[in-house]
């Protein structure tokens, strides 16, 4: 949603923020599986209990997954494999963070925690699914309530300040919604383009 409505004004955020990043050409690829990387390391904090710590690391990680693109379209070097190479990245980060925060929460007794965590990592795998396979069809998807953004947002500010429980709960019911929104809108949308292929009926 944060991203539909403020994804044209990303690219001039980020001009003033990291002006160095634009002083000579850098291969985005490079700054994408760095972001993996990083979030990797974050995966590792989350298993190990260490939350604020693993929620300042995604955030940092986030960082480079805002800043790939821009780079890339700034020294028009973008690349049919870099979209392939961070949208792939992406789902690892995404099940990679959650398997950790899973992972703790198995290990600790907190059964419930780690059975909420674990549907949303499979509501975050359906979000993106739905809008890959959708699009196959269609010429776009819209992204629903909670894309990637909010919910790494979601995700950050509940490690660091100390409420990721009632993040996660926030998640499950954010994803469940969107999963939602993205089939009724597939839905729609599929039945419209297979009533444009029926060949029009003939006049009585």
């Amino acid at each position: 949603m944060i991203k539909e409505k403020l994804g044209h004004r990303v690219d001039d955020v980020v001009h003033a923020l990291f002006p160095f990043l634009f002083k000579r050409a850098i291969n985005p690829d490079w700054l994408t599986v760095c972001g993996a990387v990083v979030a990797a390391a974050s995966a590792v904090a989350f298993a190990k209990g260490d939350f604020r710590l693993g929620g300042f690391v995604l955030f940092a990680s986030g960082l480079f997954d805002l800043v790939d693109g821009v780079v890339a379209r700034h020294f028009n070097i973008s690349t049919t494999f870099g979209g392939f190479l961070d949208s792939t990245l992406d789902r690892f980060v995404d099940m990679a963070v959650m398997l950790g925060i899973i992972l703790y929460w198995s290990a600790t007794g907190e059964v419930s925690l780690a059975a909420l965590s674990a549907y949303v990592l499979v509501c975050t795998v359906l979000t993106s699914y739905a809008k890959a396979r959708a699009e196959l069809h269609l010429e776009h998807l819209p992204g629903g309530m909670l894309e990637r953004g909010e919910r790494m947002g979601l995700l950050v500010a509940g490690s660091v300040f100390g409420f990721l429980p009632i993040a996660m709960c926030a998640l499950a019911l954010g994803t469940t919604y969107t999963v939602g929104q993205r089939l009724f809108v597939a839905q729609r949308e599929m039945a419209r383009l297979d009533a444009s292929k029926l060949p029009e009926t003939e006049a009585v």
